[in-house]
């Protein structure tokens, strides 16, 4: 069964592979090769979860070399969650894109899927060179499907974000350099092991390099002030490519999530929890700025870009609390976030495409056609962004106060989520406003006959995707809240790839 584990990784690879090299110019064939091959890696994602599921690690071994020496993937709890949530996310956008998106540029669906080769090998790789090494690959790919369509704006927004994200790697390599110059591996188990043993005239530079890493993952998960990209590149992307950047800075989220609770935990010693009392000042920011952003929006597309960083923050708050209850908080709201995010840009595409004269911009315009579904769809969607009942954005953010009730920053952590709330609330309920009601004349857009259905199918299926995670809400949070807790007992996933010899040492935390 643990050959299975590569599947995620090997799947995309073949398929981008098999894009370039046959039948590259016919899209029919493109578009079927893709939607299969995603189909199917959302067949191995669930079969992959369902093992998880008894919370017994598994490590494929590359070669059937040892670990630290060998290149291993490990599944667990966390690693499978984000694989689904990738996979299904995925389906859902290729979808939508098969309607017209994918024939606006070159190479669509071999981009898509070296993308997804690049997330999946970074939610389940067992060492941090290869965290980089996904981190690139699916970067490089990020960067085509972000020029994708052309355009001056595009290009724009396009060599910013390619500056910004080679600055991340340049730091993300010399935080290697000097965790692999100190340690000796960079095997994340074998890190486990040997950091809580770090002499203490070395402390000072291991700690250096993790607080580096923290960093590049800061970049990624757009902390404040290290945003200033997202809200230009998400805008000015394809929708599709919007929507699936959803989950991008969640990859971020991941590796803080997965490095600083495996390798720099409670049993690191003098580098237990080191980049952690930067994760809440930072996150509320985010959340602040966030929220600032989405009041002052001029466009949809601002607004949705806005909410991915307000979503941010909310997220990030949850991990920072850096306790079981916060990462089981943390768990649920990042699939929720990024279901809600990826709508949100779909919805605007829609919308957009439907406000001949006006487009995104938030100023009052002709009625358009699929008014009543449409509208519909995007106030479930605010609904859900914003935190207001029933659906699972409500639940998240009562998550969040919740596991926020014993800490120290309760009252502020209350201050900014509930403010934040009602900025968005405003924001939401502005564009809403001026979309749909403030309307004048004929109605403009395209017609039933004209346009194809699939993409608002998509978008119904999402919002029901959400609304399903409000229903089963109370499964979704015991799932995570095992996931946590194995994620803060690394125990068995230290064995699981060095061997039940290998234990890790107490320091009584």
């Amino acid at each position: 069964m643990t050959n299975w584990i590569i599947a995620p990784a090997i799947l995309p690879a073949l398929t981008a592979a098999l894009l370039i090299l046959v039948r590259r110019r016919d899209i029919r064939m493109q578009r079927i090769v893709s939607v299969v091959a995603t189909l199917a890696l959302v067949g191995i994602a669930i079969f992959l979860y369902h093992l998880a599921s008894d919370g017994e690690p598994r490590v494929y071994r590359v070669g059937a070399w040892p670990a630290p020496f060998g290149i291993v993937l490990v599944l667990d709890r966390l690693s499978a969650t984000m694989l689904l949530l990738a996979a299904a996310l995925a389906l859902a956008i290729l979808v939508y894109a098969v309607a017209g998106w994918d024939e606006r540029g070159r190479h669509f669906h071999a981009l898509f899927q070296f993308q997804l080769l690049g997330l999946n090998g970074a939610f389940l790789t067992g060492d941090i060179f290869n965290l980089f090494v996904f981190f690139e690959v699916m970067l490089i790919a990020s960067y085509g499907l972000m020029l994708h369509g052309g355009g001056a704006r595009r290009l724009g927004a396009g060599f910013q974000y390619v500056a910004i994200n080679l600055v991340a790697s340049t730091l993300f390599l010399i935080a290697i350099g000097l965790i692999y110059g100190i340690t000796g591996t960079l095997n994340m188990a074998d890190l486990a092991v040997k950091v809580p043993q770090v002499a203490a005239g070395n402390e000072a530079l291991l700690r250096t390099g993790a607080l580096l890493l923290f960093l590049v993952f800061a970049i990624k998960a757009a902390f404040v002030p290290l945003h200033w990209w997202l809200p230009g590149t998400y805008s000015s992307a394809s929708a599709p490519v919007a929507a699936l950047f959803a989950i991008m800075t969640k990859v971020g989220a991941y590796a803080i999530i997965r490095v600083y609770g495996t390798i720099f935990g409670a049993d690191a010693g003098a580098l237990a929890g080191v980049a952690v009392p930067w994760i809440l000042p930072a996150a509320l920011a985010t959340l602040l700025v966030g929220a600032i952003g989405l009041l002052a929006s001029r466009t949809l597309l601002d607004l949705a870009s806005f909410n991915i960083v307000a979503s941010m923050g909310t997220l990030l708050i949850a991990i920072g609390l850096f306790d079981v209850d916060g990462l089981t908080t943390a768990l649920y709201y990042l699939v929720h976030s990024t279901l809600t995010g990826a709508a949100l840009f779909l919805i605007v595409d829609l919308i957009t495409t439907r406000r001949i004269e006006r487009g995104d911009a938030l100023i009052p315009g002709h009625p358009i056609r699929q008014a009543p579904i449409l509208g519909a769809l995007f106030f479930l969607t605010a609904l859900a962004a914003v935190g207001l009942p029933p659906l699972s954005g409500f639940i998240g953010k009562l998550l969040v106060l919740d596991a926020a009730y014993e800490s120290p920053q309760a009252g502020l952590i209350w201050l900014f989520v509930l403010g934040a709330s009602l900025m968005m609330t405003i924001a939401f309920a502005r564009a809403g406003s001026i979309v749909f009601w403030n309307t004048v004349g004929r109605t403009t857009g395209p017609t039933w006959a004209t346009m194809p259905i699939s993409p608002i199918v998509v978008v119904a299926l999402l919002v029901c995707a959400i609304a399903l995670l409000s229903i089963f809400a109370g499964p979704a949070v015991e799932a995570f809240h095992a996931t946590a807790e194995q994620l803060l007992a690394p125990a068995d996933y230290i064995d699981a790839v060095l061997g039940s010899t290998n234990v890790m040492p107490s320091t009584g935390h």
